[in-house]
């Protein structure tokens, strides 16, 4: 499976940057805190982070070698050597109880194993510690996704998905909520929200799929189908009315570790 093209993502994801901003408006970080940025990407939120901080510190995890290189590159053009990048798996935490607060935009729908996610949160929280976090939730892409299924049962496609598994998982809220208080949280908060994503016309429609929603579909095809797969999702969304709308679902995610 190819990395992501982290310097294109870089430019066009806008819309989990905005995001990501508004779950920090819910993290509220604090001077002096130790924050942990659970797959931090290009490092744009942990900048965010950073400068609400001032004498505190961010560790940014992610599991792309290519997303932390422009992660450090970016974090190296505010003259700030603060952050601490580590390439790492959401799903096997390494860390001891050091953290203040665990951040998380736009990244636990990837990661299939929730359980084993947020064991290792609570782990890495200090007694008192939060968990702020918004990732792809249930319903999420629906549209996209059902027409991306029929494309890839159709015509030359179907003998390069025979074995497909999906790369994702959109938690719905209840089992979220169920699954945090079993590993040990209190004061849990779940919720979906409605978050369409209207792109400006075709062009950036195809760029913004092909990068961001379906990459995993796309490494499967050979060159030549890359782009009349692209171009038949396109086609699609230009008929809707909006055209051109991502029906995205956000799960949002609260919780904290008891006290000591």
């Amino acid at each position: 499976m190819s990395d992501w093209d982290a310097t294109r993502y870089h430019r066009i994801s806008a819309p989990q940057f905005d995001w990501g901003q508004r779950v920090m408006a819910r993290l509220r970080p604090a001077g002096g805190e130790r924050i942990l940025d659970l797959g931090c990407g290009t490092g744009r939120l942990t900048r965010e982070i950073l400068a609400s901080l001032g004498a505190g510190a961010v560790v940014g995890l992610d599991r792309s070698g290519a997303m932390l290189t422009v992660a450090r590159e970016t974090t190296e053009e505010d003259g700030d050597d603060r952050p601490f990048f580590v390439l790492g798996d959401g799903a096997a935490l390494p860390f001891l109880p050091v953290f203040d607060a665990v951040f998380s935009a736009a990244t636990l729908h990837w990661i299939h194993d929730h359980d084993a996610v947020f064991a290792g949160v609570l782990r890495g929280l200090r007694p008192g510690g939060r968990f702020v976090a918004q990732c792809g939730g249930h319903g999420n892409l629906d549209r996209l996704l059902e027409r991306t299924r029929a494309l890839m049962a159709s015509g030359e496609y179907v003998r390069y998905f025979r074995d497909w598994a999906e790369p994702w998982y959109f938690a719905d809220a209840g089992t979220t909520m169920r699954r945090l208080e079993r590993s040990g949280f209190v004061d849990v908060e779940t919720s979906i929200e409605p978050a369409p994503v209207e792109l400006p016309g075709d062009a950036a429609y195809a760029e913004f799929v092909s990068c961001v929603c379906i990459r995993h579909h796309l490494d499967r095809l050979p060159v030549g189908l890359r782009e009349p797969f692209v171009a038949e999702l396109t086609s699609l969304a230009a008929g809707d009315t909006p055209p051109f709308v991502l029906d995205y679902q956000r799960l949002n995610i609260g919780g904290r570790r008891a006290a000591a």
